[in-house]
């Protein structure tokens, strides 16, 4: 079985980091512009359009450093709300926490919470210059330690060597995520990376493989980009090592109808495919020396 998850950017915009592939930063002249949070039946909407896809998983993604307290509160209390109004597992990326948030929101229920690495820490600093690789690292082991599952993705395609990519497998591996979503640059216009092309289709075929090799157990999820960068090849992608994908549209950008993924999952080549199981951590074995000239020949 597939797990098929739907997000919502309930607070778009605005964001003081300067994370240079994100459109919401307010440090780039960009087209998304800053709004306030969702009300209540925007968000509840939004969730039960997600039940209906027959979804398992609704995600809260807040373009913020991290919750403040009033924030905190309304996430608090949507997640009750959505949880009561659909059934759906509740999810939320809303930054860097603090220990005590990370257990605030675990005893309000949140399921799941995403913070992702990105990219490996020796390449961090080229793509962020206003937070640490380390503080990520710390919400990471919050999140864990908290007891909410953790969603821990990467973002392919920044300019990072093939080297830098192992080393972010290994960083990974280390937070022990239990979901791991695959993003690919997706260049937008006003940022820093705008210029850069975006990855290419089989060389991300070989990068999801890998990063099922190299993590067996987590649940690995199409994220952001892979319209763009696998075109009419995400089929393949599916039957390389992902077993979870986002349904709709992202965060700043339009994602294929939520009818195509269906029928793409409808064919039988996804039939075999068996249940994810819950709470699973990335330690599923001693992760091999990898060579990358051995084990991935790229396009040049």
């Amino acid at each position: 079985m597939v797990e098929v998850e739907g997000i919502l950017s309930a607070k778009t915009g605005g964001c003081p980091e300067d994370c240079h592939f994100c459109s919401q930063s307010a440090a780039f002249d960009t087209q998304v512009k800053a709004t306030p949070f969702l009300d209540t039946t925007e968000v509840l909407t939004a969730a039960r359009e997600t039940a209906a896809l027959g979804a398992s998983e609704f995600c809260m993604v807040l373009a913020v450093r991290g919750p403040d307290r009033r924030t905190l509160d309304r996430l608090i209390e949507l997640t009750a709300l959505v949880s009561a109004a659909t059934g759906l597992n509740v999810a939320v990326s809303a930054g860097i926490l603090t220990r005590e948030q990370a257990f605030e929101l675990a005893a309000a229920g949140v399921h799941r919470y995403n913070h992702n690495l990105e990219t490996s820490r020796s390449f961090f600093g080229e793509v962020v210059t206003t937070h640490s690789f380390d503080e990520r690292v710390d919400t990471c082991e919050y999140v864990r330690e908290a007891g909410m599952e953790l969603c821990c993705g990467v973002l392919l395609g920044m300019g990072e060597s093939i080297e830098q990519r192992l080393e972010l497998i290994e960083q990974i591996r280390a937070v022990e995520p239990c979901e791991v979503p695959i993003n690919f640059l997706n260049p937008r216009p006003g940022t820093p990376l705008q210029i850069r092309k975006p990855v290419g289709a089989l060389e991300a075929i070989r990068w999801i493989a890998l990063f099922r090799l190299a993590l067996p157990s987590v649940i690995l999820r199409y994220a952001g980009g892979r319209e763009i960068t696998l075109r009419d090849l995400q089929a393949m992608g599916m039957t390389s090592g992902i077993n979870a994908l986002i349904v709709g549209n992202y965060l700043t950008t339009l994602g294929r109808s939520p009818q195509q993924d269906l029928d793409m999952l409808a064919r039988p080549a996804h039939a075999h495919r068996q249940p994810v199981g819950r709470g699973l951590s990335a330690r599923g074995g001693v992760l091999p020396r990898l060579r990358a000239p051995r084990l991935l020949r790229l396009p040049a």
